[in-house]
């Protein structure tokens, strides 16, 4: 039989579990009350993405991030060690992207609840815009975060809806004032100088033109219109920001299919060409996808350098043609600067592609063809034979020929094309039909 007292202990206990019951409910309710009040607080201030992670950071001591769809950060709050530490984590690459295919997102995330991580995305409407995420070394986090943190993306989703509005007029307007620089309509230098400077731009040095331009014909596709215009949206969203991260007054704005930047260039020298093109390789590499950008495939062309508004016309037509000529040479994804086209830009401006057929086809003969496997090394070996100048001994060394071997081809390659060993007027046909069938759609 239960003792006398018993009853009373048990009315006691399950006071006691009611009261815990109650006071993590109210504990809840606090926590929640909490959350409300600093994101309300930070939708009235206008709050950024920035101001959003630092509201976060006071919520769930940590680190708090904002990336785009495909983990590239744009905002992020938390101390140097706690950053330095979240970053090191297995979910970034090594270029500090968040691997956003392996993460568990939305009611996934809500289920762990042993994880010191949870995201969340970021949905205005149909559009998805990125993801919101917290990091809590040392503590695990609850289903109660991840409905906070939830709270917390429709704020984001404000704070990026006003910023994209605001960009789409300032945009518009920045890339009208690019387009009349590029093509000469911008009245006087001095004024051109002015006018970019109000708009937070400086065009007052010495400058080259990058041209970014989409390998995809965007006019003959399978895409539809939307899909076309948010991969050009976002190709020209990784083109600012990495732009802008390097160089924040160089002036930069998306078009139809390209993205125009004039990056400042160092003051001349043996050493300026390099410089410029690492810059430019740079950047390229961030927008392809190493930095979480771009997602097309587009090719590059550079301008030389020039030292004032009034020769950008010039600059943007070469670095037009360098995109052109260097996806005739490299194919997709070329990066080319203007003074690396060579003969190429003079063989570019022949519009009828059939002319340069016939006159690979006549220069070469047979050679032009791969009817025989045996072609592509002859015409191997008679491009070596032409870059070495008919030096024969190096010629052999680099084909990896015994000297005799060399000497039968050679004599093969004369009596298919002419004396080309001793007719300077044919070495300079066949190099120019060699060059030639090297480039794209001839």
């Amino acid at each position: 039989m239960p003792s006398p007292g018993s009853g009373g202990d048990d009315s006691a206990a399950t006071v006691a579990s009611l009261r815990r019951v109650v006071e993590h409910q109210a504990e809840l309710l606090r926590r929640e009350d909490e959350v409300n009040r600093i994101l309300v607080q930070t939708v009235l201030a206008g709050g950024s993405l920035d101001d959003l992670c630092e509201a976060l950071v006071t919520l769930f001591p940590g680190v708090a991030l904002v990336t785009t769809t495909d983990g590239r950060t744009v905002a992020k709050a938390g101390s140097e060690e706690s950053l330095a530490h979240v970053m090191g984590l297995e979910c970034f690459d090594r270029t500090g992207r968040l691997i956003v295919e392996d993460e568990p997102v939305g009611v996934r995330a809500a289920g762990v609840t042993k994880s010191e991580r949870a995201m969340v995305r970021i949905v205005a409407g149909t559009s998805d815009h990125g993801l919101l995420a917290i990091f809590t070394p040392g503590r695990a986090l609850t289903t109660t975060d991840v409905h906070g943190l939830e709270r917390a993306a429709a704020v984001a989703a404000l704070a990026i809806t006003k910023d994209q509005a605001v960009s789409a007029v300032e945009g518009k307007y920045r890339a009208e004032f690019l387009r009349d620089t590029l093509v000469g309509r911008v009245g006087s230098p001095t004024e051109a100088v002015a006018h970019a400077a109000s708009l937070g731009w400086d065009l007052d040095r010495r400058m080259v033109v990058v041209v970014a331009e989409t390998d995809e014909d965007d006019a003959h596709t399978a895409r539809t219109s939307d899909e076309v215009r948010s991969l050009q949206d976002r190709f020209v969203r990784a083109w600012v920001q990495a732009v802008r991260t390097r160089e924040p007054k160089a002036p930069v704005a998306g078009f139809s299919q390209e993205v125009v930047a004039l990056m400042p260039a160092p003051c001349g020298g043996d050493g300026e060409h390099d410089a410029v093109m690492r810059s430019v390789g740079e950047m390229v590499k961030i927008v392809r996808g190493d930095g979480g950008g771009g997602r097309r495939s587009f090719s590059t062309g550079v301008s030389r350098p020039v030292d004032s508004v009034a020769d950008i016309p010039r600059a943007y037509s070469e670095a037009l043609r360098a995109v052109a000529v260097g996806r005739q040479m490299q194919g997709e994804s070329a990066v080319m600067h203007f003074d690396g086209l060579g003969i190429y830009r003079l063989l570019s401006l022949i519009p009828d592609t059939a002319d340069l057929r016939a006159f690979v086809d006549e220069a070469l003969g047979a050679l032009a063809t791969d009817d025989q496997a045996s072609y592509a090394d002859l015409r191997q070996t008679l491009q070596v034979l032409l870059d070495t100048n008919l030096n024969v001994a190096e010629t052999a060394r680099l084909l990896f020929f015994h000297y005799n071997t060399l000497r039968y081809r050679i004599a093969k390659l004369e009596q298919m094309l002419g004396p080309f060993t001793t007719d300077p007027q044919l070495r300079l046909t066949l190099a120019l039909a060699l060059r030639i069938r090297q480039m794209r759609g001839v």
